[in-house]
């Protein structure tokens, strides 16, 4: 890097990519606790949002335009991660809870008007890595529509692995352990899949996102150039899957990351960002993988922000 030389990085000058709907929420008085988690269900124009805190609704549901739908709260202790699921036929939504009360260490697959389906983990038992579906503070999913099942877990607790399930709740494989090495995590954050049979992980505190073959769980490489500032903390592909948009908690910003297309990962390259307001603490995010905008759960800013493509 050439310091003074008039050297600086390639995304600075470049035109923003997203600029911020300003009209979204309508009303954001309806987030009354702290935003950890926001999923989008592109196919029905709505987005729920996961908050914390005493006697407020853990679930709100909102349409794409910004208005307030309604809220569910039951079994849903202390909400970390969220994803919405859609098959031919029906719609689920599931949530990492990592309460340490009688409903938490659990993931939790609810309909989408908060009816509970299904529960992975033994409610209220901190578990781990021996038994698979032992989970501690288990920090977010990913489901594909043919019912495979990725869990990053967790949040800080003895657990720091990814997990790959069947849709009959068995496991297939499991990556990591903790540690600094390849393939180990230190509180794996994140996890969302591309259309190549790949799985990538918001490897939060050792500064690096790792990559998965999907199939046999083998590592594939990782990124940590980009990250020397603050750690990813959510992994999620643009609606085109040509970039990877990763949240940066401690600096308060959005890193857009240049998606290597089939074969190798190769090294990281930063094409944009997007920065928050201070202290705004963007925790997870999630993309309307019709229209392209970027929903991000902000968990000092007690908000969920809209951002949509330019």
């Amino acid at each position: 890097v050439l310091k003074g030389f008039g050297y600086s990085p390639p995304w600075k000058g470049q035109q923003q990519m997203y600029k911020l709907d300003i009209g979204w929420p309508k009303i954001p008085e309806y987030f009354t606790g702290q935003t950890f988690c926001v999923a989008v269900d592109s196919l029905h124009g709505l987005v729920y949002v996961g908050q914390r805190g005493d006697n407020v609704p853990k679930v709100l549901v909102f349409s794409e335009e910004g208005y307030f739908l309604y809220s569910w709260n039951n079994t849903v202790e202390m909400p970390h991660g969220i994803f919405v699921l859609n098959t031919a036929t029906d719609s689920s939504v599931w949530i990492t809870d990592v309460g340490t009360g009688q409903y938490g260490h659990t993931v939790k697959q609810y309909s989408p008007s908060g009816k509970l389906l299904q529960i992975l983990g033994t409610p209220g038992n901190a578990g781990s890595s021996l038994i698979p579906l032992q989970f501690d503070q288990p920090a977010d999913i990913f489901v594909e529509e043919s019912g495979d099942i990725y869990v990053v877990d967790g949040d800080g607790g003895m657990n720091n692995r990814l997990l790959k399930l069947s849709n009959d709740y068995k496991e297939i494989w499991l990556a990591g352990t903790n540690g600094t090495g390849i393939g180990q995590f230190k509180i794996p954050h994140s996890v969302t899949v591309d259309p190549f049979g790949r799985v990538w992980v918001a490897d939060r505190d050792n500064k690096r996102i790792q990559v998965f073959d999907k199939v046999t769980g083998e590592w594939l490489g990782s990124w940590s150039s980009c990250f020397s500032e603050d750690g990813p903390y959510s992994v999620r592909f643009t609606a085109n899957y040509k970039y990877l948009i990763v949240a940066q908690l401690n600096i308060n910003r959005l890193a857009i990351l240049v998606a290597p297309p089939v074969g190798a990962i190769g090294d990281c390259v930063m094409v944009n960002t997007v920065q928050l307001a201070d202290e705004t603490k963007p925790h997870l995010v999630d993309v309307d993988m019709k229209s392209g905008a970027v929903y991000i759960a902000e968990i000092g800013a007690q908000q969920v922000q809209k951002y949509i493509p330019l």
